[in-house]
C-alpha cells in the first residue's frame, strides 16, 4: 500500500501588539508602509537582484508571512507562493501594497540606478527588522554581482542574526503597571496646507557629516537626536506658526526601539512612541529656547519607568479577557475609533534607525542608507534619519506642496556651521545666505525629471 504524502502544514503566528493596529487603519491613502534603501557604488542589475531575493527569502520566515483574518484577531500564516517580482521603481515611496497583486507578500523590493529599495507593511516588522533584511539582501546581491571576489562567501544570512519571532511586548508586559505616562493624550497642532495629487510625495534628503552634527549638538548640551528633533520643532514653530502663539502644542513623535532595554532580538515590531512637545504660549522664542524645551520633553519621557508604563498600557487592552472574545469586525470599529482619537495628539514623526554597520568586505560597494515614512492621519510631513560611514541623512516626506519647514530645518542647522547637501525630487531654489547668516550651507538644487515623472530618491 502506497503511503499518503502529507502536505506540510503552514507555520502561523499571532500579530504583535503594535501590528494589530495596521491592518485596521491602512488604506490606499494611509498605507502604513515605510521604506529603507541602500545606495551602492554601481548601477543595480534587476535580474541579479531578483535572484538575490529568491536566495534570501527562504531564510527569513518573518518576511514569508501573509496576513489572514480570523474570528477574533488577524494572524500571520506562512506564504508558499512564488517570490514577489523585483521591479524598477515607478511609484512614489510608501505606496500601498496590494497584497493580492504581490503574491500576498507584505513587502516589495524595487531599484533605481544605484539604489535598492525595501518597502514594508508595518504589521510585518519595524525599521530594525527591515534593516536586517535589507542589509542581507545587499550582501547577497553583491555576491552575485561579483562572484569571483566573494567566491568564499556562503549564500546564507550572516552569523549572529537572530530569527526570533517572539512577541516581546507580551513577554515584557507587567500586569498592574501604572498607566500614567508622560506621553499624554491632548490634541496637537496639525500642519495643513495645499496638498499634492493623491499618492504623490515630495522627498527631500539632507546629507550631514556626523562629526559636524555632534559638535553642533554638543554646544547646546544635546545628543544628535535631541538636536535634530529640536530643530525640526523649531522649523515648524517658525514657518507654520510664524513664531506666534498656539493653543495646541507642536508634538513630534519619536519611536524608541526597546530591544536593548529588554535584551530582545525579536524580528517583530518592538518599539514605543514618545513625543517632544512644545507649546508656544508667547511670541518669538529663540531657537536655543525651543531646542531646550524640546530636549527636556524627550528626556522626561525617556525615563525607564515611563517606557515601562507605555508598553504596559499598550498591551493591557489586548490582554483584557472580555475584549479578546469580541468578534473581529466589532474590534476593528473600536480600534479605528481609538486610533482616530490618538492620531490627533501628534503633529509629525521623526524616527532614527540609528548608525548602520555593514560587514567589512562589502563596505567598498555601499555608499548610503536611507529611511522614509509614508503619511498618516493628521501627519502631513514626516522625517526619517539614518547614519552610515560618517554620513547622516535626514529624509523628509510630505504630501503638501509647501516645503518651507524643511528648508528652515536645514537653514537652522547651517547656522551652527554644519554643512549639508540637499537632494529632492523637484526643483528647490537655492538657500540664500541672507536666510542663513554668516555660516552658509552647500546646498545642491534638486532637478526635475525631463519626463515629468518622480525621480526616485
Amino acid at each position: 500500500m502506497i503511503p499518503k504524502i502529507r502536505k506540510k502544514q503552514p507555520v502561523w503566528a499571532k500579530l504583535d501588539n503594535t501590528a494589530l493596529l495596521f491592518p485596521v487603519i491602512s488604506t490606499e491613502g494611509m498605507t502604513s508602509v515605510y521604506r529603507e534603501s541602500v545606495s551602492l557604488t554601481e548601477d543595480v542589475d534587476g535580474e541579479l537582484l531578483q535572484q538575490a531575493l529568491e536566495k534570501l527569502l527562504p531564510q527569513f520566515l518573518i518576511f514569508r508571512m501573509r496576513l489572514r483574518m480570523g474570528l477574533f484577531w488577524y494572524y500571520f500564516e506562512e506564504n508558499d507562493r512564488p517570490v514577489p517580482r523585483v521591479r524598477e521603481e515607478e511609484l512614489y515611496p510608501g505606496a500601498y501594497i496590494n497584497k493580492s497583486r504581490n503574491n500576498h507578500y507584505m513587502f516589495r523590493v524595487t531599484y533605481y540606478k544605484k539604489r535598492i529599495n525595501l518597502e514594508v507593511f508595518h504589521a510585518l516588522t519595524d525599521g530594525y527588522g527591515g534593516l536586517v533584511f535589507l542589509k542581507e539582501l545587499a550582501y547577497q546581491y553583491l555576491r552575485l554581482a561579483h562572484p569571483e571576489e566573494y567566491a568564499g562567501e556562503k549564500d546564507r544570512i550572516s552569523s549572529g542574526i537572530f530569527m526570533d519571532m517572539e512577541d516581546s511586548y507580551l513577554k515584557n508586559f507587567k500586569k498592574g503597571a501604572s498607566h500614567d505616562t508622560a506621553y499624554g493624550s491632548k490634541k496637537a497642532l496639525v500642519i495643513k496646507g495645499e496638498k499634492r495629487p493623491k499618492g504623490e510625495l515630495n522627498v527631500m534628503h539632507g546629507y550631514f557629516k556626523v562629526d559636524e552634527l555632534k559638535a553642533a549638538a554638543k554646544k547646546y548640551g544635546l545628543t544628535i537626536n535631541q538636536y535634530l528633533v529640536g530643530n525640526y520643532v523649531y522649523a515648524i514653530y517658525r514657518e507654520y506658526l510664524k513664531a506666534g502663539t498656539s493653543k495646541l502644542p507642536i508634538s513630534c513623535c519619536v519611536p524608541v526601539d526597546l530591544r536593548s532595554r529588554y535584551e530582545s532580538h525579536t524580528m517583530k515590531n518592538f518599539f514605543v512612541i514618545i513625543a517632544s512637545k512644545f507649546l508656544p504660549t508667547q511670541e518669538s522664542y529663540s531657537r536655543e529656547e525651543v531646542l531646550k524645551i524640546a530636549a527636556d520633553s524627550l528626556k522626561e519621557q525617556m525615563d525607564p519607568q515611563n517606557l515601562d508604563n507605555i508598553l504596559s498600557y499598550n498591551v493591557s487592552n489586548e490582554q483584557n479577557r472580555f475584549l479578546r472574545t469580541i468578534p473581529i469586525f466589532i474590534k476593528n470599529i473600536a480600534i479605528k475609533y481609538v486610533y482616530m482619537l490618538s492620531a490627533d495628539t501628534a503633529t509629525s514623526t521623526m524616527t532614527n534607525v540609528g548608525n548602520v554597520e555593514v560587514k567589512e568586505q562589502y563596505k567598498k560597494y555601499i555608499e548610503h542608507f536611507y529611511g522614509m515614512l509614508s503619511m498618516s492621519r493628521g501627519q502631513n510631513i514626516k522625517a526619517a534619519i539614518a547614519s552610515y560611514n560618517g554620513t547622516l541623512i535626514v529624509t523628509f516626506t510630505t504630501c503638501l506642496t509647501d516645503v518651507s519647514i524643511q528648508k528652515r530645518f536645514f537653514q537652522s542647522i547651517a547656522k551652527d556651521g554644519v554643512e549639508a547637501a540637499l537632494e529632492t525630487n523637484e526643483y528647490l531654489p537655492p538657500i540664500s545666505e541672507a536666510d542663513q547668516g554668516k555660516n552658509t550651507e552647500e546646498a545642491k538644487d534638486g532637478k526635475e525629471e525631463e519626463d515629468g515623472q518622480m525621480p526616485p530618491v
